[in-house]
């Protein structure tokens, strides 16, 4: 796939999703509660690359799928990823002040504001996947299943899960990073490929999520790992957020424990296992340029 059709693609993709509360809530003016919508929208349209809703689309459609059938599950879980992002940043969790170049919400706002809207947007990804499923978009069926999905995903034994384990000041093994890194990053991207897949309902749908699982669990701790290093040898100007964070934070990362080197040849062996994955799938030529270019971002 030439550079050209990769970004043509990806920008298709990111033209179906409605990442906007506003799109999505049922409000009359007037609006008491603005500030919680206002701080909520903030943070969702800051930017960002909109990788895991646009793995969603992407393999829906390498099921074979029309991607609109994923479009309202993409969306939700775009919403999912920012309320961690809000939650991450606040001064009781990371305590970081900017976010993808621009004041955090908290600082944008207030702290309690923040917060509400975090919560928020946790929970409106259900009331959209159920829209979604309610409008005939997709099925009863595979609706109750992205919503469970997802909430697995966001839950004590992924995202949520995982942050709790970032915080604590306990000693970990490399080996239990890797596994806090499973549930924190690679969690919701286990949701995001997976309910593309179940939104697609292809047959031998049990193949696909297991392919759509393993590639995801490879490419979350990849970019975690990339994600490591980054913070380790870039620029906040760089990479719109502070970095040297883990340090400062005492965070015992994979690459601080083994070092940057060991770490790129890691990132590239969990890398080289996602892209085994997707031998399952006919149509994986997207999916695999996105793959190499989260790789390369530590090069």
């Amino acid at each position: 796939m030439t550079e050209l059709e990769f970004d043509q693609k990806y920008k298709y993709f990111e033209q179906l999703l409605h990442i906007s509360v506003r799109e999505h809530l049922d409000y009359k003016e007037p609006f008491l509660q603005e500030r919680v919508l206002e701080a909520s929208e903030y943070s969702l349209q800051a930017g960002g690359k909109r990788i895991r809703p646009v793995l969603a689309l992407a393999f829906c459609e390498a099921c074979g799928a029309n991607t609109e059938k994923a479009k309202s599950a993409a969306s939700a879980i775009e919403f999912m990823h920012t309320f961690s992002l809000i939650h991450d940043d606040l001064p009781c969790m990371d305590n970081d002040d900017l976010r993808r170049g621009q004041p955090s919400c908290h600082k944008k706002f207030d702290e309690a504001t923040a917060l509400l809207a975090g919560d928020a947007l946790a929970i409106m990804p259900f009331e959209i996947i159920a829209k979604a499923a309610k409008n005939g978009e997709i099925s009863a069926s595979a609706g109750v299943r992205a919503i469970a999905y997802l909430a697995q995903a966001a839950g004590i034994n992924g995202m949520i899960g995982g942050q709790q384990i970032d915080i604590q000041s306990d000693p970990i093994s490399s080996e239990q990073t890797l596994e806090m890194y499973s549930m924190k990053t690679s969690a919701l991207l286990r949701a995001a490929c997976c309910c593309g897949v179940i939104c697609a309902e292809p047959e031998n749908e049990k193949k696909y999520l297991e392919a759509a699982e393993a590639y995801a669990e490879n490419l979350g701790l990849a970019f975690q790992l990339i994600d490591d290093i980054l913070d380790i040898t870039s620029t906040s100007e760089m990479l719109g957020k502070p970095t040297g964070s883990d340090a400062r934070g005492g965070k015992k990362t994979y690459a601080a424990v083994c070092g940057i080197e060991k770490t790129r040849k890691k990132a590239a062996e969990f890398t080289e296992k996602a892209m085994s994955a997707l031998d399952t799938f006919a149509e994986r030529e997207f999916l695999s340029t996105l793959t190499e270019k989260l790789l390369y971002r530590m090069k």
